[in-house]
């Protein structure tokens, strides 16, 4: 009689600065897999948080919350700019509460990770902080108890102009470089309407067609992602493929477990 080998993973996505229970994510598994977006640039529950809360103050923020939440980009973006005029070098002060952030959470994160890019990461960051077990994937494939997982990171353009949004033809290009595989990972979702509904901010977040179109082509197991914090639905099925939020990590200090 032939042993069958369990693995069991934990997923994670849209870590957002959760450092305590980010030590955590990797405990009884045998490896950590993060779907990225680990910085924390503004806090809607505590706008005195973040790197936004930090460098604009609890009442700025607050009202820059609001007009984003309201879709009025552009008041927002006036608003930041007076501040910024006020506050001096932007792009110095923004980079040095990245840097404090990624120090604590890349110290934090267990290992063995494999990990991929959100919308709101900074990939060019990435290389002062990885410590040894952990592998950074984009268009990669990677084999793991057997099954092949494909990882694609990073989102789309939108109105937000979160800092790691790329153009559809990259995107699809990443999603074209990974060939058939049994578990798809990503930091967006496929472009499904109960999966990219965000209930609480009342709004779709942008999915992706190219996942879609692979996910049909292929029909890998699962098609594992975050991104939407409070999704309409956190699971759908497409032909074979069951697709799954794992969860918004930040509020549920829980990860996703997978064996195979």
């Amino acid at each position: 009689m032939r042993n069958v080998i369990v693995v069991r993973l934990n997923v994670i996505s849209d870590v957002h600065a959760q450092i305590e229970a980010l030590a955590q994510a990797g405990k009884n598994a045998d490896a950590l897999i993060c779907l990225g977006d680990l910085l924390l640039y503004t806090d809607y529950e505590d706008p005195g948080n973040g790197i936004m809360g930090t460098l604009f103050g609890p009442e700025l923020n607050t009202e820059f919350i609001r007009l984003r939440t309201a879709n009025q980009f552009d008041d927002a973006r006036a608003l930041a700019m007076q501040k910024w005029d006020e506050l001096g070098n932007r792009e110095e002060l923004i980079n040095r509460e990245v840097n404090k952030q990624y120090e604590k959470i890349f110290d934090a994160m267990p290992t063995p990770t494999y990990i991929t890019y959100g919308n709101v990461d900074r990939p060019e960051f990435w290389p002062n902080f990885k410590k040894e077990g952990m592998t950074v994937l984009d268009g990669q494939v990677v084999e793991i108890g057997g099954l092949k997982f494909g990882f694609v990171g990073g989102g789309l353009k939108t109105p937000y102009r979160t800092p790691y949004e790329i153009t559809d033809e990259e995107f699809q290009k990443n999603v074209d470089a990974l060939g058939p595989v049994d578990v798809l990972c990503s930091h967006i979702p496929p472009l499904i309407a109960d999966i990219t509904f965000d209930v609480v901010a009342r709004r779709f977040e942008r999915g992706s067609l190219a996942l879609l179109e692979y996910i049909k082509k292929y029909q890998p197991k699962y098609s594992l992602f975050g991104h939407v914090h409070q999704p309409l639905a956190s699971r759908t099925r497409v032909g074979k493929t069951e697709c799954v939020n794992v969860g918004h990590f930040r509020a549920t200090k829980r990860p996703f477990v997978l064996e195979v």
